[in-house]
This record gives structure tokens, C-alpha cells and sequence, in this order.
């Protein structure tokens, strides 16, 4: 069967999907966590339809799995309250509690999680159409998440541990919370990176306000007893519905400590302006990219094309780190070309559980029509779709095209498409892609395909400076969790990583008095003692 009959008939009957991945009954989500109890919702509720079409009547629908709850303005300020009251200006119960307890609360709610793994991938699966070998990677690697974040702050905590004696004053510099966090997640990693600023926000003391992404809320519901009984009442709350409604409350209220927001420059930007007092709100934004790739004309082609299509291409190109725009000497495009269309045409189309999948169903509604404008507009001034398959449209599904050559006068050229849509310009002079990422609105991630190495130094020295990672014969990716990830211009604020994140959250803060025979008596027995868990030279093993 070739590609074209396979997305003719790619979506399944009802009875036709195995019984392990189906979902019987649609989760009516009711529930919502505030202060501590989960409440329950009487009012207006969003229908969730998945990606994934199944047979109904003479034709295909979105699979309807379930509903999630439309609050209001009136649930948000409650659940502000709540994380206010228990953040009680630092005083409270989480906020002044010692690590090493904080750590345990993070231990059991984590172990809690992983007695939901198999219910919370099935809905990453069906709720946001990732392929199952995916979605079972986003969870496991959400709990190494949580485990490394642990680690990280024993590290932290030792660091912090000693006594510094300066010009005659001694000092112990420790972390605080910064107060109440608001948390936002991306679709396209709900759990995963939702969880890389809620996890590092909880663990350094501050007090929560998660709102799930709109597309992937269901995943979250299994752990709302695991949030409950995991920390203290009013340190996580959970709020659902549309965004204006529910979040510009919490941002006009101005009681928004730390906004954590990945999605959309345009959003981001609306969500600060709406805080009265923007001077005291620290922001944490994974924002748009529109990361090139470079191929240099002495490339390894086999590794370019390997590396250039898992990075152009896993989860369909849904990745803010997705290499976006292609530059390819012209002395080996048709090469490149020729490769890389026969790699695209053999990845396998399917639904998400299918084994060997490649390439899946996309949630955002709307999605192909807006694909299928882009390369309209592309090959109308000039372009053409390289592969036989490219742009083969079924419902929510489209098959990935590869454009060339494009141009500055395409959408493509400056939109981030999002999606299963590879632009590729060909360049005689390393000005003109070097040209259009310093021109680009955009700055996280460059990879550099060569094998000179003078020539990668050169362009290591003029791209650091651009973007804030520069990848070497390999794709775009935010991994390892240890390394920082961030970007310049419209790409990122604040920096992310397992140890970044802990100091995102939290500030520098410092005991220090006078080296007198006092405050050394003071010093010594309040440690000694153990009078104060912020002044301690304990540290955690």
C-alpha cells in the first residue's frame, strides 16, 4: 500500500482500535483542586475531541473523549486566595518548611504519579494524537524530571551550607521562594513541560496556580488526589477554562509573584501588560523559534538528512526546538534533496498506538487548512513540493512537504509553521543564512552540519552571539534536562534547566552580621542548636 492509500483509509472504526489504547467512556471531568479539596463543577463544560477521527454514520469524526470544567472568574481569585493565604508572605507552613520535608512531600506525590502511568499516557496519546512510544517517553521522562530536580536541590542545599567570612562579615547565602507562581504549559509537551516550572516552582517553596494547556487538560486529572494529598492545602490549585476569563483576573490582581508561561509571544506579552506592578513580576516564558539548520557543502549527508528529519519532523515539526528552515549549499541540494525525500516517504502514517509510527493525527483544530496555505502560498511564488506524498491531506492529518526553494516573499519564510511543513533554501555564500538569523525575530537553537573545523569555528564565534545553542552535526533539542535552555529576542526569558529552574524560582538571600564575639556566639548556637531552618550547616546527603 503506498502513502496516498494509506491516508485514505488511516482512520480507524470504532472496533478496529484495540481494546488496550481505546477509551469506553468519555472523562467528564467535574473536579478542580482549590485549598486543598477538590470541588465539584456544575456549570459549563468544553467539550475534548481528539485528533484522531473514528467511522460515525457515512463519514469520519474527532473522537469526542471527554469534557473538562469552564470556571470562572469567581474560582480563579478563590484559588489565588488560597495559594496567598498559604504562602502567607513567606510565612507559611511550605514556604518556611525544611528541605529535606519538602523533598519527601515531592517523593510521595511523585510516587503517586507513577501508580497513574498507563492512564496518563493513553490520554497524552488520544488528547493531543502523540504516537504511544512518545507519550510513554513524555511521562517517564517527566518523573526522571521530578527525581533529577531532587538531586539538584540536595546539591543546592549543600552549596548553600557553609559560612562565608568577608572583610570582617560573615554571611550564609541560602535560596527563598519568591511567592505565588503561575503555571501555563504547551500542548505539544502538557505534561513534560508543564512540569519542568511547576516541579522546581513547588520544591523551592513557593505556592501554585497551574492551568493546563487548553489542548491536553484531561491528562491531568488523575493526579489531582496525588496533588491533594502530596502537599498542603492551598500550595497547588488547579484552574480550567478560557484564558481571558480565568487568568486575567490573577494577572490584573497584581498578587502574581512569578508568571511561567510557555506558548506564544503575543500571548506572553499580553499576560505581562496586564500585571499593574510589572517591576516585581519575575517571568519565565519558553516562547516561538524558527530554528535554521545549515547544511555546509562538505557534509556527511546521510547524518544531515538523519539528523534533519528527526529534527524537523518528531511529532510531526510540533516542537519549538524543530529545525524550521533548511539552508543547503547549492553544490549539493539536489543531493540533499534526492535523500531526503526518500527518507520523508517512508515514514509510516498512523494512528498513535499504531507500532512504527512516524508521523500522527494534529490536535489544533484548523491545522492542515493553515499547512495547506503555506505551501499554497509557497508554490505560488515559486516553490515546489518536493515529495510524492507531500501535503496529502485526510481530516487532521497531513503527510509532511518538503518546499524548495523558498524565499524571503513566502509566508513560510518567516511564519513558524508548527507542523509537518520543511522549507529549504539553497545558499552559494554563508552570508545568507548567517544573514538571516541575525535578522530573524526569533533566537533560540542553530544547527551547524560540516566537517571543516575551522570553518564550524568560525561560525560557533559569529552564531553564540544570535541564538543560545549552537548544535553541532545534530539536531535542534531542549535535552539533557541538565543543560540550560533559553533563547535571545522573541524566543525565551529566564533560563531553564534542573538547576537553572531551582534558581529561577527562588532568590539569593542572606544572613550576615559583623564578625564580633556576639553574633559568633549567636551564629554558632542558633546552627549548633538548630534555632532557625534558613541559618544551618546541615546539609542533605
Amino acid at each position: 500500500m503506498n502513502n496516498q492509500q494509506k491516508i485514505a483509509t488511516l482512520f480507524p472504526a470504532e472496533y478496529n482500535i484495540p481494546e488496550a489504547f481505546q477509551i469506553p467512556v468519555p472523562l467528564e471531568q467535574k473536579e478542580y483542586l482549590i485549598n486543598g479539596e477538590i470541588h465539584f463543577w456544575e456549570g459549563p463544560r468544553q467539550e475534548v475531541f481528539s485528533p484522531v477521527c473514528v467511522a460515525a454514520g457515512s463519514g469520519f469524526e474527532p473522537k469526542r473523549i471527554g469534557s473538562y470544567p469552564l470556571l470562572t472568574e469567581k474560582e480563579a481569585l478563590a484559588a489565588l486566595d488560597a495559594a496567598c493565604r498559604a504562602y502567607d508572605n513567606g510565612k507559611g507552613t511550605w514556604p518556611t518548611m525544611a528541605v529535606e520535608e519538602r523533598i519527601r512531600h515531592l517523593e510521595a506525590f511523585a510516587y503517586r504519579m507513577k501508580e497513574r502511568r498507563e492512564e496518563m499516557v493513553r490520554l497524552i496519546m488520544w488528547e493531543i494524537g502523540k504516537s504511544l512510544l512518545d507519550s510513554r517517553k513524555e511521562f517517564d521522562r517527566t518523573v526522571d524530571y521530578i527525581l533529577d530536580t531532587i538531586d539538584a536541590l540536595k546539591d543546592l542545599d549543600r552549596a548553600g551550607s557553609r559560612f562565608v567570612i568577608d572583610q570582617g562579615v560573615i554571611g550564609q547565602i541560602r535560596r527563598a521562594p519568591m511567592g505565588v507562581v503561575l503555571c501555563m504549559g504547551p500542548f505539544n509537551y502538557p505534561l513534560n513541560e508543564t512540569f519542568t516550572t511547576l516541579i522546581p516552582a513547588l520544591i523551592m517553596g513557593n505556592a501554585v496556580i497551574f492551568k493546563p494547556p487548553k489542548l491536553g487538560v484531561l491528562l491531568h486529572q488523575p493526579l489531582l488526589e496525588a496533588f491533594r494529598d502530596s502537599f498542603p492545602p492551598g500550595i497547588v490549585n488547579t484552574v480550567y477554562g478560557d484564558g481571558p476569563t480565568v487568568v486575567g483576573p490573577l494577572m490584573e490582581s497584581g498578587r502574581i509573584d512569578v508568571l511561567a508561561f510557555i506558548g506564544t509571544s503575543q500571548v506572553g506579552d499580553i499576560l505581562k501588560k496586564q500585571h499593574p506592578m510589572p517591576h516585581r513580576l519575575r517571568c519565565v516564558l519558553g516562547l516561538e523559534a524558527k530554528n535554521p539548520g545549515v547544511i555546509l557543502p562538505d557534509a556527511d549527508l546521510d547524518l544531515a538528512v538523519e539528523e534533519c528529519l528527526l529534527g524537523a519532523l518528531s511529532f510531526n515539526g510540533q516542537r519549538c526546538t524543530a529545525l524550521k528552515m533548511l539552508f543547503v549549499h547549492q553544490s549539493i541540494a539536489e543531493s540533499f534533496l534526492d535523500k531526503f525525500c526518500q527518507e520523508v516517504e517512508k515514514m509510516n502514517p498512523g494512528m498513535p498506538w499504531e507500532e512504527g509510527v512516524r508521523i500522527t493525527p494534529l490536535p489544533e483544530p484548523n491545522k492542515t487548512a493553515y499547512l495547506r496555505e503555506l505551501l499554497e502560498d509557497a508554490v505560488r511564488l515559486g516553490a515546489t513540493i518536493r515529495n510524492e506524498s507531500g501535503g496529502l491531506v485526510n481530516r487532521t492529518f497531513m503527510f509532511p512537504a518538503l518546499l524548495y526553494p523558498v524565499n524571503s516573499e513566502m509566508r513560510v519564510f518567516k511564519e513558524e509553521q508548527f507542523g509537518p511543513v520543511i522549507p529549504v533554501i539553497p545558499y552559494d555564500d554563508i552570508e545568507e543564512p548567517m544573514q538571516y538569523v541575525s535578522e530573524s525575530d526569533f533566537g533560540q537553537q542553530i544547527s551547524i552540519f560540516g566537517s571543516d573545523p575551522e570553518q564550524i569555528g568560525e561560525l560557533i564565534d559569529l552564531m553564540v552571539n544570535q541564538v543560545c545553542r549552537v548544535n553541532i552535526n545534530s539536531q535542534c533539542q531542549r535535552g539533557p534536562d541538565t543543560f540550560p535552555f533559553t533563547g535571545r529576542k522573541n524566543s525565551a526569558e529566564g533560563t531553564l534547566s534542573v538547576s537553572d529552574a531551582l534558581r529561577v524560582f527562588s532568590i539569593r538571600t542572606l544572613v550576615a552580621g559583623k564578625e564580633t564575639g556576639l553574633n559568633k556566639h549567636i551564629f554558632s548556637t542558633v546552627t549548633r542548636e538548630r534555632k532557625s531552618r534558613f541559618l544551618s550547616t546541615n546539609f542533605l546527603l
